[in-house]
């Protein structure tokens, strides 16, 4: 919300600096985000009247204007902007004037033609950043007057960030009820004015989703003038507030959201057949929004309609068949409360995000409809004449909010507190805040006012106490707590241990949304169904993810996409799988690599990482579990990766994830120009560790052997591993694959397979004959299983 400062004291004006009443009004728990000047820093600038322009002599875009500078002055002035002409009153930065950005006004020549000052446009004074010609002033502004004076400049635009609760503070009216409460002053609100009805032009209303609109008002003002421009304190107003004029129907109703926070939308009654319908949306009905955007509605959408189709998007947005424009005479002006849940997120699923929505999606005083017509019918008339019919309401009162009561309890104010507060301040603040208050035997009784959807519990007028009272003033108390420091199981492999090893292999975490794309999930894991959000934030997080890869490989392609040449990520995290039992949510850990294998340097050749570069980080993960022998990597194939660069990772019967390099198709798909290999590990599988027990250290010297196997190629090393450890015999204490050969000397479907073992034992030397038996065991064994051949 952003408004100015000018305006809010209009409305209640403290004693206090800009800057003391930002402090005050976040402190309240509505956090400033931001003050700004609403003009630049200039002076010398004044109202001047432009009494002739003709054509440069020498410049086909230049005019040469005489202006009148007041107080019997003329100026003459060299110009290039389109819009100067005779008779237009506009700002005149006078020889000697400062703009901003320190810009000094001199007298020069222009072509040869001598210009003492400059004509200025809106973003010559730090007003505005449209370049479509000087600034026009209206007709009545007094010719020599400074210009800061004549539009108060001397002003700043406050912004605040709401939190969604705090819907009552969209608007000025909101917003001086606070200052208001915290400075014990009295609100000035604008006159309740009742308006004459002087013409009986009415159109009937009919509420068929009284549920969803339990009230809904409009009224018919004929004989309007939208030539006539929209004064100019108006638009200042609204452009403090960050909202551009358009026009006098439109900034009026402008002008009434930003002061009570009431949406309001004015329809060109002449394109308007029979009377007003509010209702659902026929499927499969479309509308043509005023931002030009065609939106096929459907069943639950609500829309104003007449007897032939919608007029506009209900709460949302009107439609463009319905619009005001330069010819229109009559309008129809609306005033209506909409349901906050039903309204949630209806324009988020058509991209769509407006002023109006975003009061009605988080309650609006249902209660402040009629005044708010008035107040507009009234601004109307003085700015575009015309004569205003009745008001037609339509109502369902069993459809209206009803807020409970609240009771308070005296007792609960110190015990959650921590503070005694006296009975007559609490009851000032309650009233200050809106809500009826009478004294019973324990506390209070409080009827909430209508503006205050927020206010439901006994907690939340316990908020209202605290902010008010002021969170300074609260007692601060140290925290008392047994802290009990949690047992770590040995048994168990810590994230944080995990993180640690990723990071210190050059892995960056990411943390994605655990919501991903339908397609990318598609492709990842086509047999699984996945969760759909009934109000996504966007397409591109439309269900939950059962893979982190999903998020994963969005974060790689959104770096890839920046140039970076190395992408090295990996994700914790929950997996959402929908079974049999239910919705399984499973921890997990992914891990991507692309492009370069390590940084660019002088010391070793550069090359693209590969399948075996993260299976090897991978690897580095087991050893923590210090029960490496415990996994094994086997051949396999998964959706969404590469057949034959494809493995899983297994730790008994059980499947502890898998690791692959992306298929080529996906990887086309999302812009890879280079391989990308992924894995994704299931937590819980991962974690389970061997706790370490002491084991001597051999006083007695260790014998090595090495042999060279020659088996067929198809033979997996990992299995030829695990023969090995289980014949080898218990005085084993290590074994290395140091050497795999293929080519000259060896036949074509084989391979050569060399291992190193290191025998040891714990009580004696051992002797070459017991180490020469293992070694037969173990080659007896590889002939048998997978007819291996010694290599001479």
């Amino acid at each position: 919300m952003k408004f100015s400062e000018q305006w809010l004291r209009e409305w209640v004006n403290p004693a206090l600096s800009t800057e003391a009443l930002g402090h005050q009004i976040t402190m309240a728990g509505l956090e400033v985000d931001a003050i700004e000047p609403v003009a630049g820093p200039f002076t010398g600038v004044i109202v001047a009247e432009i009494t002739e322009a003709v054509q440069h002599p020498d410049a086909d875009k230049l005019r040469v204007c005489t202006v009148d500078a007041g107080n019997g002055a003329t100026v003459q002035i060299v110009c290039g902007a389109p819009n100067a002409r005779k008779g237009l009153k506009t700002p005149l930065a006078v020889v000697g004037a400062m703009l901003p950005g320190d810009f000094a006004i001199k007298a020069a020549k222009l072509r040869g033609v001598e210009s003492q000052g400059m004509l200025c446009a809106a973003s010559e004074l730090g007003l505005s950043e449209e370049k479509d010609g000087i600034l026009e002033l209206p007709g009545d502004a007094p010719v020599g007057t400074n210009l800061r004076d004549y539009l108060k400049l001397d002003d700043v635009s406050i912004e605040i960030g709401l939190t969604p609760n705090r819907s009552d503070c969209l608007g000025i009216a909101g917003i001086a009820r606070e200052v208001g409460l915290l400075n014990d002053l009295s609100v000035c609100a604008p006159p309740e004015n009742v308006q004459p009805i002087t013409t009986e032009e009415s159109l009937s209303v009919d509420l068929r989703a009284a549920d969803r609109c339990p009230r809904y008002l409009c009224r018919v003002i004929e004989g309007v003038d939208l030539s006539r421009p929209t004064p100019v304190w108006m638009q200042e107003k609204l452009r403090r507030c960050g909202v551009r004029s358009i026009d006098a129907a439109v900034d009026v109703t402008n002008y009434l959201l930003i002061e009570f926070g009431q949406p309001m939308h004015a329809f060109d009654l002449d394109k308007i057949n029979g009377g007003i319908i509010v209702r659902e949306a026929a499927p499969g009905e479309s509308l043509a929004l005023l931002n030009d955007q065609e939106v096929t509605l459907g069943e639950g959408n609500l829309v104003i309609a007449d007897h032939e189709g919608p007029l506009a998007f209900a709460g949302i947005m009107g439609g463009a068949g319905s619009a005001v424009g330069e010819g229109t005479t009559r309008i129809l002006l609306e005033s209506a409360f909409f349901a906050p849940v039903p309204l949630s997120g209806q324009a988020r699923s058509f991209g769509l995000h407006t002023d109006s929505s975003h009061r009605f999606e988080r309650g609006v005083d249902f209660q402040l409809q009629r005044r708010a017509m008035e107040r507009a019918t009234e601004l109307l008339l003085e700015i575009v004449g015309g004569a205003a019919g009745p008001i037609t309401e339509a109502v369902s009162e069993d459809d209206l909010p009803a807020p409970a009561p609240i009771h308070l309890r005296a007792a609960r104010i110190e015990r959650l507190l921590g503070v005694v507060i006296d009975g007559e301040t609490v009851e000032r603040i309650l009233r200050g805040v809106g809500l009826d208050v009478s004294r019973v035997e324990d506390g209070w009784e409080c009827t909430v006012p209508s503006w205050r959807f927020d206010l439901r519990i006994e907690a939340d007028l316990l908020e209202e106490l605290a902010r008010v009272y002021g969170y300074n003033n609260l007692p601060v108390t140290r925290i008392r707590a047994d802290v009990v420091l949690p047992s770590i199981p040995e048994e168990k492999v810590r994230l944080q241990q995990l993180r640690r090893a990723l990071v210190a292999r050059d892995y960056y975490e990411a943390i994605c949304y655990s919501f991903v794309d339908a397609d990318i999930q598609k492709q990842l894991d086509p047999d699984v169904e996945p969760v759909a959000l009934n109000n996504p934030i966007s397409p591109e997080h439309a269900v939950m993810r059962s893979s982190l890869l999903a998020g994963l490989l969005r974060s790689a392609e959104h770096n890839v996409k920046r140039q970076q040449p190395r992408v090295r990520l990996f994700e914790t995290g929950l997996r959402f799988v929908p079974g049999a039992e239910g919705l399984s949510q499973r921890p997990g850990l992914a891990m991507l690599v692309t492009g370069s294998l390590s940084a660019e340097s002088w010391a070793e050749p550069a090359r693209n990482a590969d399948f075996y570069d993260l299976k090897g980080d991978i690897e580095a993960l087991l050893e923590l579990t210090g029960d490496v022998s415990s996994f094994r990597f086997e051949a396999g194939e998964r959706s969404a990766l590469h057949p034959g660069q494809t493995a899983w990772l297994k730790r008994g019967e059980h499947t502890v994830g898998y690791i692959g390099v992306l298929h080529p198709t996906v990887q086309k798909d999302l812009d890879f120009d280079l391989p990308v290999v992924v894995a994704e590990l299931d937590l819980e599988l991962l974690c389970s560790a061997t706790i370490p027990a002491f084991a001597p250290v051999s006083r007695f010297p260790a014998l090595r052997r090495d042999i060279a196997v020659i088996v067929d190629k198809t033979v997996v090393a990992g299995e030829l591993l695990a023969n090995v450890r289980a014949n080898a015999g218990v005085y084993l204490q290590d074994l290395t694959l140091f050497d795999v050969y293929e080519g000259k000397g060896i036949d074509p479907a084989r391979k050569s397979v060399a291992l190193g073992l290191t025998f040891q034992d714990h009580s004696r030397t051992l002797d070459d004959n017991e180490v020469n038996t293992c070694i037969q065991q173990v080659v007896d064994s590889l002939k048998e299983n997978y007819k291996a051949e010694l290599r001479g």
